[in-house]
């Protein structure tokens, strides 16, 4: 589907009577996108407010502060998706790229569920919840115990970014877990040589192999080329989002700030993150109280999903933004839903 296609359809959703689908429960199908949307209580037939969304073919995976949704129509139907779980305000989703009956699913406090079963049932990996104690992850926003904000997975091998928590691995496709060789594990004291930084804020896979792992957290990008045995800073800034172009793995496009949604900007390397440039166009510079939360490709464009609940849209040839959903709407994860 073409940019203009895609914008079109996006647009639409403020037109009345044009061709986007509107369904109740916090979700929004637009045109080749489907977004959750943060409600508060018994803003939605569920009464939920949601937080993240994962998907394998038809099946989603809807997270929320009270538990997992699930739809095997793309939508049509939900699903209660609840049983097992141990800790209910979810915070990330992931399906095994190879096999959609693995899910996963990270957690406030910290911990990671797996799901062998498409998200019916879950199962919480204890040696997380382990660390998370033996260590004392915590968030400076709240009494919980840590936060595991992103999840990745690529060729049997598994990353869980862990907010005030630092990154984990799995070596066998998230059945078990442990502490990245390059992570210490610990939220305060000195940060030794070529570790990365505790309060990590999503996890990326390069997509030539799953030893290249990048990093946003809340000292900068890392980047990792064995596995997160040892780390490199690629940029300084407080950071969120980054995307990883699978055609050019040298060009990055990065959401930085100066700390916690103020001066958000936005940034693009053609070399891996040796050298960085400004992107401006269509955008506030800075962005004052907000920052970029998510970045997400959509056919020869990519998603900026903003920290105040916007959604801005970009050609991957130009990065000039303009804004298809209204920060009055709240998304907080989007997935694409692209015919192939």
């Amino acid at each position: 589907m073409g940019g203009t296609d895609v914008v079109s359809l996006l647009r639409s959703r403020l037109q009345p009577g044009l061709q986007v689908v509107e369904r109740g429960g916090g979700q929004f199908v637009l045109g080749g996108i489907f977004a959750v949307v943060e409600v508060g209580p018994g803003g939605t037939q569920h009464g939920r407010s949601f937080t993240c969304i994962a998907r394998s073919g038809e099946n989603l995976l809807a997270g929320s502060r009270d538990g997992i949704l699930r739809s095997a129509d793309l939508g049509q139907t939900w699903w209660e998706s609840d049983e097992g779980l141990t800790e209910r305000h979810v915070r990330s989703l992931a399906y095994d790229p190879k096999d959609p009956d693995l899910a996963f699913a990270g957690t406030e406090p910290a911990a990671i569920l797996s799901s062998e079963d498409g998200g019916r049932t879950w199962r919480e990996m204890p040696e997380v919840a382990a660390l998370r104690d033996e260590n004392r992850w915590y968030l400076p926003y709240s009494p919980r115990a840590g936060a595991i904000r992103g999840l990745a997975f690529q060729g049997g091998r598994g990353y869980a970014a862990a907010e005030q928590g630092g990154m984990l691995r799995s070596d066998d496709g998230g059945r078990s877990w442990s502490m990245a060789e390059g992570s210490t594990g610990r939220v305060s004291g000195p940060l030794p040589d070529a570790h990365i930084h505790p309060d990590v804020h999503s996890v990326v896979i390069h997509p030539s192999s799953e030893d290249q792992v990048f990093a946003p957290t809340g000292g900068g990008l890392y980047y990792s080329a064995n596995g997160g045995r040892s780390w490199d800073r690629l940029h300084d800034n407080y950071c969120r989002a980054v995307w990883v172009d699978p055609l050019r793995p040298a060009h990055l496009i990065l959401g930085f700030a100066d700390g916690p949604d103020r001066n958000g900007r936005i940034a693009e390397s053609w070399n891996g993150g040796s050298s960085w440039l400004p992107v401006e166009e269509g955008l506030p510079v800075p962005m004052r109280d907000h920052m970029v939360e998510r970045l997400v490709p959509i056919g020869d464009e990519i998603l900026a999903l903003l920290s105040n609940g916007q959604i801005l849209i970009a050609s991957l040839e130009g990065l000039a933004w303009r804004s298809i959903l209204a920060p009055a709407f709240g998304a907080r994860d989007v997935a694409v839903v692209l015919e192939d």
